[in-house]
């Protein structure tokens, strides 16, 4: 009988990631599989649980909601920066991700939107608010 996967164990998995209408966000094939302890919180909450259980070989497809996965998008998240705040030789565009240093912690934004009086800056994950599928194969248990 082969061992299943439980909370403690360290895995490596390929995964295939997509939004609902079936955009895909991430995949790990062509490269390593991804290598975690089940249970140590690297990963989003659903994809960590969704493992256990599992065996080497073994493949299945799920779909997470909004709260397994990243989360709900949170307004208190869009940042609106003064102008006379923004560095000059920012060159940023609509669309953009930028890197924020803040209390000695870097935050991943996209900038929303750009006008005379300053910049709104997205700190919610791209994929918060969203479901997701994921299509994950497990490797092995290391």
């Amino acid at each position: 009988m082969m061992a299943k996967v439980k909370k403690g164990d360290k895995v490596r998995a390929h995964y295939r990631g997509t939004l609902d209408d079936g955009t895909e966000f991430d995949n790990s094939a062509g490269g390593d599989p991804i290598e975690f302890e089940v249970g140590s919180g690297a990963l989003i909450p659903g994809f960590e649980l969704a493992v256990v259980g599992m065996e080497a070989g073994e493949k299945k497809t799920l779909t997470l909601s909004v709260d397994e996965a990243y989360g709900p998008r949170r307004e208190e998240l869009l940042l609106t920066v003064p102008r006379d705040e923004v560095p000059a030789d920012l060159d940023a565009a609509v669309g953009e991700s930028l890197v924020l240093e803040r209390n000695g912690q870097e935050i991943q934004v996209i900038v929303k939107s750009i006008s005379d009086t300053g910049l709104t800056l997205d700190a919610n994950h791209p994929l918060a608010g969203r479901d997701l599928v994921f299509e994950i194969e497990m490797i092995d248990i290391v």
